[in-house]
């Protein structure tokens, strides 16, 4: 193990990341040399950040820590220490069972594992509350801008385990958005539990999204703005006048809609119907032409019948989302569901309804890229690779959606561009997830 280096390891989503990225910066403002998601961990200490989100997402962070434990056994690391969502959740049961753990922490004090590792550097700065190492590309990154939920559905662990709905101070958010684009960010995408809800609880109860978007627009070098997870209840409609008004406000919006058999809504609690529904879709395409609308789905949900689930299939047909994610249902124990509804559809036919919507949704997609055939649009190049370069437009948010593959030309026109630089190109053919684009 090589001294004075920590690993980090995140586990799930990109709220998690940006905590990982909080704590790498304390540790290395101490001293410390610091790696995240290393191929070969190495570190004198090494610290897990889990996910406790679904059954799949819980399994692979318990088998993370065995792995390291099994290395720790070898000799390969120094100390493991546990935190994040996995660890907040179930922390008596993981220490009981995984006994080799030297330190767990929760989602909310991991600012103990700070200090409880001495200082190796004679002078250590104070840091602000935002400040964070990025693990993501330097011009890209993510900005979490609130915690928790207060919705409650059914199906939900999240505010079991992260508590009520808090959201940042407008002012701290842009604090740290001027200062990562003075470091040269150039993509900010907002993330929050509930996209919908933020500033409620400072506001008295009056939605500050469209504030804090229209003002981070203001920001010098912010080129591209993109917002994940709204709620489609409370749905703050005064942001979508910022997203038709700015530019650097992409034309894209993650909105969260799980179902639309209003029976299904109401078992899973979601305070919407299937009417209401189909008028926020309509409402949010006529007044942002041309956005594209990214949302996530459920299937075998209890209640769920082979009704319930033509209703959603006809739904996919007609609304053509442009960006589309599907889970068959995960019981999660606490929750409202898994103490009063039963799971009792098979989970060969969760997964068959699943596999349906996501075949479906490829042929949407398939026609959608086609349509942009020979058409031009801006992208954010990300990185080189095998004489072409990877991009993404203002429609496709990191990691989830769709590549752009631009072919470099023999004659080295394009050599200079480098990741991090918006272009303009034209499309020239299409797959389902992928675009191919010439440089004009």
């Amino acid at each position: 193990m090589t001294s004075g280096r920590i690993d980090i390891i995140t586990m799930g989503c990109s709220k998690n990341l940006v905590d990982s990225e909080r704590l790498m910066r304390r540790l290395e403002a101490k001293g410390y040399e610091m790696h995240h998601d290393s191929d070969r961990v190495s570190g004198e200490v090494v610290v897990v950040n889990t996910c406790g989100f679904i059954g799949d997402a819980k399994e692979e962070s318990i088998n993370m820590i065995l792995e390291l434990v099994e290395a720790k056994q070898r000799g390969e690391i120094g100390r493991l220490m546990v935190m994040g969502c996995l660890s907040e959740r179930y922390l008596s049961e993981l220490k009981a069972e995984i006994e080799e753990v030297d330190a767990w922490y929760g989602k909310f004090n991991w600012d103990a594992i700070v200090d409880s590792l001495p200082d190796i550097s004679e002078r250590v700065p104070e840091l602000k509350p935002w400040e964070r190492k990025l693990t993501t590309p330097p011009f890209s990154t993510y900005i979490k801008v609130s915690e928790g939920c207060n919705r409650m559905c059914a199906y939900c662990a999240i505010p079991l385990i992260t508590g009520r709905h808090k959201s940042r101070t407008v002012e701290s958010i842009l604090d740290e958005v001027t200062a990562l684009a003075a470091d040269g960010v150039r993509e900010f995408n907002v993330i929050a539990q509930d996209l919908s809800a933020y500033g409620t609880d400072l506001a008295d109860g009056r939605s500050l999204l469209a504030e804090l978007i229209d003002r981070m627009a203001d920001i010098p070098g912010v080129r591209w703005i993109r917002l994940h997870y709204a709620y489609p209840v409370d749905f703050p409609w005064d942001v979508l006048e910022v997203m038709r008004r700015r530019d650097n406000v992409c034309n894209y919006l993650d909105i969260a809609l799980q179902h639309i058999s209003t029976p299904v809504l109401d078992a899973m609690r979601r305070h919407v119907n299937k009417e209401q529904t189909l008028q926020l879709i309509d409402r949010i395409r006529r007044e942002v032409p041309g956005i594209c609308l990214r949302t996530t789905l459920m299937t075998g949900f209890p209640g769920e019948g082979e009704a319930e689930f033509k209703e959603l299939v006809d739904f996919v047909k007609s609304v053509r989302f442009d960006r589309l994610g599907v889970f068959a249902y995960s019981e999660e124990e606490g929750t409202y569901a898994a103490r009063h509804l039963d799971d009792n559809i098979p989970q060969e036919v969760k997964e068959a309804r699943r596999d349906e919507i996501q075949e479906l949704h490829e042929h949407i997609a398939l026609e959608k890229n086609k349509a942009l055939i020979g058409s031009r649009v801006e992208v954010l190049v990300e990185t080189e690779d095998e004489g072409e370069l990877l991009a993404r437009t203002q429609w496709d948010s990191p990691e989830v959606d769709h590549q752009v593959h631009i072919a470099l030309p023999a004659d080295g026109y394009g050599k200079q561009i480098k990741p991090g630089d918006f272009v303009t190109v034209e499309i020239t053919d299409a797959l389902p997830y992928d675009l191919y684009a010439e440089l004009l």
